[in-house]
């Protein structure tokens, strides 16, 4: 019986490996490191053999105190590999906030397929992974001619742990520009480019692709025979459990360096592709309404560390004075991407009110996403920011709808194990938070709302 799956979890800020025991739906180990781009070579790359021993040396800890009966893999999106025969990098693996790709924009821009073919906004820098690869292409064309293969992020590291080479459709259709989610195909952009013949074979996400290699079970001490699956996104990560125990609608809220909202079930909308939204791919294979922006970088920015300490009086007087941060501290993305922040109202305030100022900012940024995507229902969120009670508390004021504050330290690891069980019923769903009665809390949302209109 399989029971814990160890679970790599590489985001943008920081990768993990954490062993999540199936029983109760519950992390019983974690190992964590920073993660952040090298910029020597050619470009700002990933540190993929530092995040490689990372990987190893922790398999190799948590299996000594609990055996690891599957490997699951989730990561960020935006990021591709290519790899030659030998599976060794072609190229390294780009940084998605390099701009290099932006030099080529215009002839990229001719070359990319609509909107509606894709559900694929145009993004700034390396954000469309489709832009990454036609500027390697294009800036190293002997270095790209070596490639054997293209493969998404995930899929990477499990070629690595087993020597299988595979894609899988939750990375592939995150605002790559390179898959047509109501085709579930490549789209006109792979053939155009003739990338089709590069493109590892599509997998499932919960398919077994082989056991770890022989050399890597002796370095971590792991069973030879233990299984790796073909892993996914980590926005889909946190979906995942939702999907299949959750009924319509309902959205769910992943945060971490970035902020995606998902809908399930919601109201039928038009995306509106210059406001960050965008079609993801769920693990099921099924398209799904989302917008996203970059609010757990602008958490960190904005707080630099400082402590959370405030009181009940911080967030009154935020709230009474109409303490406002408006949109957007990082721009060239999300709902906002052209205006440029400001506070307003905000002369000598404490550090409680600050911070309490900027949880508010962040909710109701996520709730103006929300909107955009046509949600309905409860908003599970899942990630850092579950344990930000003010921000939970002005999503559900602003939305007039429960908030429901997951107690997994990261859905992502949760919905990533899951891919190993055919469980269907979650448990410890977490804390549900309603709507609060004070109206001074939806009259802020109403207020912030007016001031992001007249700034824009």
């Amino acid at each position: 019986m399989t029971r814990h799956v160890a679970v790599i979890d590489i985001g943008k800020t920081n990768a993990k490996v954490a062993l999540v025991d199936l029983a109760d739906m519950r992390e019983v180990a974690l190992r964590r490191v920073a993660n952040a781009p090298v910029a020597d070579g050619p470009y700002p790359h990933h540190d993929v053999e530092r995040l490689w021993t990372f990987i190893l040396d922790s398999l190799a800890g948590i299996n000594q105190e609990q055996r690891i009966d599957v490997i699951s893999i989730t990561t960020h999106g935006a990021t591709g590999v290519l790899v030659d025969a030998a599976g060794e990098l072609a190229l390294p693996v780009l940084d998605y906030e390099f701009a290099g790709p932006d030099t080529l924009a215009k002839d990229y821009d001719a070359i990319r397929p609509a909107f509606a073919e894709t559900g694929t906004p145009r993004l700034p820098v390396g954000l469309n992974l489709g832009a990454q690869i036609f500027w390697q292409q294009r800036s190293f064309p002997a270095d790209f001619a070596k490639a054997a293969a293209i493969l998404m992020y995930p899929q990477y590291w499990a070629l690595r742990l087993t020597g299988v080479a595979a894609n899988e459709v939750t990375s592939l259709g995150c605002h790559t520009d390179l898959w047509s989610p109501w085709k579930a195909d490549f789209s006109s952009l792979v053939d155009k480019m003739e990338w089709r013949r590069l493109m590892a074979p599509v997998r499932p996400a919960k398919d077994h692709l082989g056991p770890i290699l022989p050399a890597l079970a002796t370095r971590t001490g792991l069973d030879p025979q233990t299984p790796v699956l073909s892993g996914l996104h980590d926005s889909n990560a946190s979906l995942l459990p939702h999907l299949l125990s959750d009924a319509p609608p309902f959205s769910v809220v992943s945060t971490g360096t970035w902020v995606v909202s998902m809908a399930v079930g919601g109201n039928t909308v038009t995306l509106d592709p210059a406001r960050d939204t965008l079609v993801n791919v769920n693990a099921l294979g099924d398209p799904v309404p989302s917008a996203r922006f970059m609010g757990g970088r602008e958490f960190s920015l904005l707080t630099e560390g400082q402590s959370e300490d405030l009181t009940e009086e911080d967030v009154a007087t935020v709230l009474g004075r109409k303490t406002f941060l408006l949109p957007s501290t990082q721009q060239g993305s999300g709902p906002f991407p052209h205006q440029t922040a400001a506070w307003l109202n905000a002369d000598d305030i404490s550090a409680g009110q600050r911070f309490a100022a900027i949880s508010f900012y962040l909710a109701l940024m996520t709730a103006t996403c929300l909107d955009l995507i046509g949600a309905n229902g409860p908003s599970t969120v899942e990630g850092p920011f579950a344990r930000n009670r003010l921000f939970a508390q002005m999503l559900a004021a602003t939305t007039a709808r429960a908030v429901i504050a997951s107690e997994a330290a990261t859905g992502t690891s949760i919905g990533a194990a899951l891919l190993a069980s055919d469980q269907r019923t979650i448990q410890a769903k977490g804390e549900r938070i309603e709507p609060p009665a004070d109206p001074a809390w939806a009259n802020y949302a109403r207020s912030w709302r007016a001031a992001v209109e007249a700034q824009g």
